[in-house]
């Protein structure tokens, strides 16, 4: 299959890798030292130690020069895509599926969502850009289960985790999502077509909507965050906030919050995807994972008083350090 990868780093340069290694015919756009890296030496991933590499079909920051896809993942950054969305146009052939590998709630999210309205979230699509980009039919639910890095520019660093969800937006079984997880499987992940994918992004997003945030704003591993009692109690009652906000667009978590705590306990000292960012000097992707829930709570009627809390302490440290935009 011809298949683009739209940003390079730690999760496309994941997927790139592995869909390289199993035959398709895969391709990159990107940019600076990744895009360097890529035309030098093509996809590169370390697992257990053990250094795979594979063929780059080709690398290039201009999408014209990479042409119509079959697949194209997007695994930019969530501020990044709607600056990037636009610039996609010469990868949509008349049948590409766009699957969107990125963190937190995607601009397509409340598209068709009942009660809520089709007018995109400012928080993730100001102006609705993306949305006028890429068309909802094209779009192929994800979420992604999996911790990498990047060491350098094109080394992804593969830590824990292979598991892929994809699922139609509007629910249900297809064809096209059978066949999608398929080709992910034989590329060595652990994928599964699921018929409510919306749920299955929320139910991500309801466990990370705290720990990212706060872990990033203390410098604190996960653990730490959640051996301090206040702090976790803090979590908690956001998270019930953002359950609240899941059963009123069908989203129903039964879950509950110290259960969640248990199974990220588990996980040990790990560092959040954000304190990561934040430790690099990456812009924060707080939108995505919080500002859309704060959005999201005023649209259907839900008070968010510790969910606000938490955007407004995390936006505010993230300008203050030039990695969240200005007022």
């Amino acid at each position: 299959m011809k298949i683009a990868i739209v940003g390079a780093g730690a999760i496309g340069g994941f997927l790139g890798a592995r869909l390289a290694a199993a035959g398709h015919e895969v391709s990159a756009l990107a940019r600076g030292a990744t895009l360097q890296a890529l035309r030098t030496h093509g996809w590169r991933l370390r697992e257990a130690g053990v250094l795979h590499t594979a063929p780059c079909a080709a690398a290039s920051a201009d999408a014209a020069e990479l042409g119509p896809q079959a697949l194209v993942v997007v695994a930019v950054k969530g501020p990044a895509l709607a600056d990037v969305a636009p610039q996609l146009a010469p990868l949509l052939g008349a049948d590409t599926t766009v699957l969107p590998a990125m963190n937190g709630v995607p601009w397509w999210f409340v598209q068709g969502l009942p009660g809520v309205g089709d007018t995109p979230l400012e928080s993730v699509d100001p102006g609705g850009r993306i949305a006028a980009a890429i068309a909802l039919p094209r779009v192929l639910g994800c979420v992604v289960h999996a911790a990498t890095g990047t060491s350098e520019p094109g080394l992804v660093e593969h830590r824990m985790g292979q598991g892929l969800i994809v699922g139609e937006p509007a629910g249900g079984e297809s064809p096209r999502a059978t066949a999608i997880a398929s080709l992910l499987r034989e590329a060595g992940f652990e994928a599964t077509a699921s018929p409510q994918v919306r749920y299955d992004i929320w139910f991500k997003l309801w466990g990370n909507l705290t720990m990212n945030p706060v872990s990033a704003v203390t410098g604190a591993t996960v653990d730490r965050v959640l051996d301090d009692p206040l702090v976790r109690a803090f979590c908690s009652a956001a998270m019930q906030e953002a359950a609240e906000i899941g059963r009123r667009i069908g989203c129903d978590i039964r879950q509950a919050p110290d259960d969640r705590h248990a199974v990220t306990r588990k996980l040990g000292a790990i560092s959040t995807s954000m304190l990561q960012d934040v430790q690099a000097g990456r812009p924060m992707e707080l939108d995505a994972i919080v500002g859309a829930v704060h959005e999201l709570g005023r649209r259907v009627g839900v008070a968010t008083p510790n969910v606000d809390a938490l955007f407004g302490l995390a936006r505010l440290f993230g300008r203050v350090r030039g990695l969240y935009p200005a007022a």
